[in-house]
């Protein structure tokens, strides 16, 4: 079988997580997985439509855009988003911690190989 040859190709990745996940998930497990797949789909996904999301992990997700301006917005768009989607949860709030990272980014096939050096910005 033939190996799939590595290419690159420049890209701005945004990469968001949960700031205090597991102090959210040791309070009330249900309750914050319902609160981020709600967050995903009504905050996240229309947010991306200049991107890619290609990869969720647990309380995370990356999304690949083709220009480093529209990680930027995003990110800024989306912290706005779950300030407003959070309303007045003191002890619940799902606050994300984003970073965007310019650079080159291998694939093999469809599958990203890319080494994340990360600039994150506090929440």
């Amino acid at each position: 079988m033939a190996e799939e040859r590595v290419q690159r190709r420049l890209a701005a990745i945004l990469g968001a997580d949960v700031v205090g996940y597991s102090r959210l998930m040791q309070l009330d497990e249900a309750g914050t997985l319902a609160a981020l797949k709600c967050r995903r789909k009504e905050v996240l996904q229309p947010l991306v439509s200049r991107g890619r999301i290609f990869k969720f992990a647990g309380d995370g997700v990356l999304v690949e855009f083709a220009s480093a301006v529209n990680p930027v917005q995003c990110g800024i768009e989306l912290q706005r988003r779950m300030a407003v989607a959070n309303g007045e949860l003191p002890d619940r709030r799902v606050v994300l911690r984003i970073g965007v990272n310019l650079g080159d980014v291998m694939f093999r096939g469809r599958r990203s190989l890319w080494r994340w050096r990360q600039y994150r910005c506090p929440p």
